[in-house]
């Protein structure tokens, strides 16, 4: 007897784990892309010293969202890993790339630049294949009797190009406040300026996708424009977010502008599941079609509950140990 729907708690840890993994990871990706527009070497140590100790630990939500996924919702992987392996390699391959740099700049002298680059590089394009596939998610997949149908790269359209913009500007942002909240002087005063460009460009990719997106999809325009619901509460607290990232910054406010970032990250997302629910491979099955059998779901979350209160608590106690401002000269070697 099926005492609990457990494919919608998985589908609810899993959600938790990608936003988990979008704030916690995206601002050291942020501070990635930015790395190259630092004002001087002494401020890209200083940058790289405020995620060093956490940055590795970021990376765990994106493990256990993807190893549930794969648990939970079998279907998903077999349709949308062949639809986007270009992508995923992309990401994975700049997520190494970016930990490698970790890794070597601070021992390289002579080469110490091409560690800066493999660092910016490679989180310049996890970045962006992130985006890209959330695009991808967004228009669909061409399937039949199960199977993915489509080719190799009808993942890449002008669409995704636009949404991958749109995660490289938000990620910049986050890493931003990021280092606002995290440093201070000069780099922080150079953080402070970057900060409103960046809001700026995310809010006009946003509009942009946002106007676009009701003509990629049907069911997308049909859910959000067939009649006003509370969901247009989503768009508003986004506008909120944003409004209060700019007078945060105005007003020279140092965790603020962090936090409203991330209430702009949460309300988007939030906003990408009301379109697509229940949708797990859209525009065809959901997350009930996708699902394992009941009695694997059950014993796997089992297990994962006693591993998520760990991953929480170590989370927490890293930050807790690596709280307040990180000053040149100091931190990671």
């Amino acid at each position: 007897m099926e005492l609990f729907d457990l494919s919608l708690i998985w589908a609810f840890i899993i959600g938790f784990g990608i936003i988990m993994y979008v704030l916690m990871d995206g601002f050291d990706l942020g501070v990635g892309i930015l790395f190259p527009f630092a004002p001087s070497e002494q401020d890209r140590d200083t940058m790289m010293n405020t995620v060093a100790p956490v940055w590795d630990g970021n990376e765990t939500w994106l493990v256990l969202g993807g190893a549930g996924l794969l648990a939970a919702f079998p279907m998903v992987y077999s349709i949308i890993l062949p639809a986007l392996y270009i992508g995923v390699f992309l990401l994975l391959a700049g997520l190494i790339f970016r930990g490698v740099a970790f890794e070597f700049r601070f021992k390289a002298r002579s080469s110490r630049y091409l560690w800066n680059w493999s660092f910016a590089g490679g989180s310049t394009v996890a970045a962006f294949a992130q985006g890209a596939v959330v695009g991808a998610y967004i228009q669909g997949f061409e399937t039949a009797n199960g199977v993915y149908v489509g080719g190799a790269l009808d993942w890449l359209t002008p669409f995704t190009v636009l949404t991958g913009l749109g995660m490289l500007a938000g990620y910049a942002l986050l890493g931003s406040t990021w280092l606002i909240m995290k440093t201070e002087g000069r780099l922080q005063n150079w953080a402070y300026q970057v900060t409103t460009p960046l809001l700026t460009a995310v809010l006009v990719i946003f509009a942009i996708i946002s106007v676009w997106t009701p003509f990629v999809d049907d069911m997308v325009r049909e859910r959000w424009f067939s009649h006003i619901t509370v969901i247009w509460i989503l768009p508003a607290l986004t506008l909120l977010c944003a409004f209060q990232i700019w007078r945060s910054v105005r007003n020279r406010f140092e965790g603020m502008p962090f936090v409203a970032t991330m209430g702009l990250f949460v309300t988007t997302y939030l906003g990408l599941i009301v379109s697509r629910w229940p949708y797990v491979v859209p525009p065809e099955y959901t997350l009930w079609d996708a699902s394992s059998a009941y009695e694997s779901q059950l014993f796997l979350l089992l297990g994962l509950l006693f591993v998520i209160p760990i991953v929480l608590a170590y989370t927490a106690w890293t930050y807790w140990v690596f709280r307040g401002k990180v000053r040149a000269g100091e931190g990671y070697h």
